[in-house]
């Protein structure tokens, strides 16, 4: 089950909506009311009230008599409208596309939302070994480049305050698991100019991040792969990042 919800536990109904289409994509076929019920942790009455609701709103139908029920393509419909007119990511997109395709490994975009990064786009990179991601996704702070990079964007003190509130949760034995650590690994970063993740999220998984500030907000640009791919093409790939983010925050 997803964890979206924890980081927003004062607005519950949302949340077991997000988690009920959620289960769906898990489950990859139709579901009982008690099933759906079970997955949420949810009484029968409230998870009838949340089906019933969403049902008469068009995002799931009924499939015959105690056969369950499934989301229509009114939800697909819906996101696919917002995407297509993301303004910010419609500029994004050619240039990290492109940086994917030059470098060959997956490339991240995204922003911090208090102690997580969310991505707001992934560009997959197309050898069979790679690292995969999805828009949507949250990441903890302290252990991604990206993460890294827009914690140097902030002013000392603020930084310090909210290195303070994480939790340091070890991923990996290469896990930075406190404030110290995580500040020199990002006063480092400041100095070369960009930002590394090596096997600190995922084990034997290599990051190089970067920020751009773009409409007066900073962003983050990540590109992720194995460490043997990725670590001897270090210097090609760090210079192939610093040019897309270059000329993304030249864009108007």
């Amino acid at each position: 089950m997803s964890d979206r919800t924890s980081a927003f536990p004062s607005v519950k109904s949302a949340g077991r909506t997000i988690e009920l289409f959620e289960e769906f994509a898990r489950a990859k076929r139709p579901m009982s009311l008690s099933e759906i019920a079970a997955a949420l942790k949810m009484p029968m009455s409230s998870c009838s009230g949340l089906v019933r609701t969403l049902e008469a709103a068009g995002y799931i139908y009924a499939l015959r008599q105690r056969s369950g029920f499934y989301p229509t393509k009114r939800l697909l419909e819906v996101a696919t409208a917002i995407a297509a007119n993301d303004p910010l990511l419609e500029r994004a997109r050619p240039l990290l596309s492109a940086l994917r395709d030059e470098t060959g490994e997956t490339v991240l975009f995204g922003k911090r939302q208090d102690t997580r990064i969310v991505y707001l786009e992934a560009f997959d990179s197309p050898h069979r070994i790679r690292y995969s991601a999805q828009a949507g996704e949250l990441r903890d702070l302290h252990s991604n480049s990206m993460g890294k990079a827009l914690l140097a964007r902030m002013p000392t003190a603020e930084r310090a305050a909210l290195l303070a509130r994480l939790t340091f949760q070890a991923h990996t034995p290469d896990t930075l698991t406190d404030a110290q650590a995580l500040e020199r690994s990002i006063v480092e970063g400041q100095a070369r100019g960009w930002f590394l993740n090596r096997a600190e999220s995922v084990a034997d998984v290599m990051a190089l991040g970067a920020a751009v500030v773009l409409n007066g907000e900073p962003y983050g640009v990540s590109l992720v792969g194995p460490i043997q791919r990725m670590e001897p093409q270090t210097e090609h790939h760090v210079a192939a990042l610093r040019r897309a983010c270059a000329l993304l925050e030249e864009q108007r």
